[in-house]
């Protein structure tokens, strides 16, 4: 079972999360952002994740240290559950619609993290939350996670529609990637031997 449980906490965030990347979609989101919170349950469903995650941080400073940090620590969430990798499909993508907004993402969890993030808002908030911080998000990811991911918005209206493409494709893609291949027999999947 690919399973783990994090807590992280600094002077400006604690944050705990217990993550079943082969569950049924399941979870309890509170980080204090009410849309972080929609974005993530959606994250859980379409990935199919369960997935609670609890969070305080100095929100009355700003919201920088808690999506950012939500982003290590989720990240090291599914560092620690895959462990060596063995067996999963390493790369995965999708294309998502929401109505008239449509988000692309690529993932390979191939060991060397790196985060593109090619999307605009147009609006410095949806809901709750400051939309430039949704890059530092999967920047802080992608880095903890040791993944390459790769997102892009080719067009979209409504600043929310947009975030909901991006946070269920990524969903989607990083479910693909995080499966298991039955014919790789538990192989690490790389020529390398290791990731």
């Amino acid at each position: 079972m690919k399973k783990s449980k994090i807590e992280r906490k600094t002077k400006e965030t604690q944050i705990q999360i217990e993550l079943n990347i082969d569950g049924k979609g399941k979870s309890r989101i509170d980080t204090g952002i009410k849309f972080l919170n929609h974005m993530l349950e959606l994250f859980a469903k379409h990935g199919l994740f369960d997935l609670s995650l609890k969070a305080k941080g100095d929100l009355e400073i700003d919201q920088h240290h808690t999506v950012e940090d939500i982003g290590i620590a989720l990240g090291q969430a599914f560092d620690k559950a895959l462990g060596k990798r063995k067996g999963i499909a390493r790369a995965g993508y999708f294309v998502m619609p929401m109505d008239e907004s449509l988000a692309i993402v690529a993932i390979d969890i191939g060991g060397r993290p790196y985060a593109k993030f090619d999307a605009e808002f147009g609006d410095k908030v949806v809901g709750d939350l400051k939309t430039d911080l949704i890059e530092e998000f999967f920047q802080a990811f992608a880095n903890n996670l040791k993944a390459n991911l790769h997102v892009r918005l080719p067009y979209g209206k409504t600043a929310h529609h947009r975030a909901e493409a991006i946070f269920k494709a990524f969903a989607r893609a990083l479910s693909m990637a995080c499966s298991t291949e039955k014919r790789a027999k538990g192989q690490i999947p790389s020529t390398k031997g290791k990731i």
